[in-house]
């Protein structure tokens, strides 16, 4: 911070760029775990057979990705 107490525009953005960053990844991860698994097709498991396990399964490695990915970027 300045004198001024405002937030200098350098780690705006450079939050934003992190953080676009990480959803990135994120998103081609996800992608990867569906590529992995194609026997299961997961969005219909879980929308139209109300398959619990497997969303709290993919919630579950969705938030071991992002706190992968936010570890990588944080450190």
């Amino acid at each position: 911070m300045d004198a001024t107490g405002l937030i200098e525009l350098k780690f705006v953005v450079a939050s934003l760029l992190y953080s676009g960053l990480g959803l990135v990844v994120f998103v081609v991860a996800f992608l990867l775990l569906d590529l992995l698994t194609p026997r299961v097709q997961v969005w219909k498991e879980i929308c139209e057979k109300q398959n619990t396990a497997l969303a709290v399964f993919l919630g579950s490695v969705a938030i071991g990705i992002a706190l992968i990915i936010a570890s990588a970027i944080h450190g």
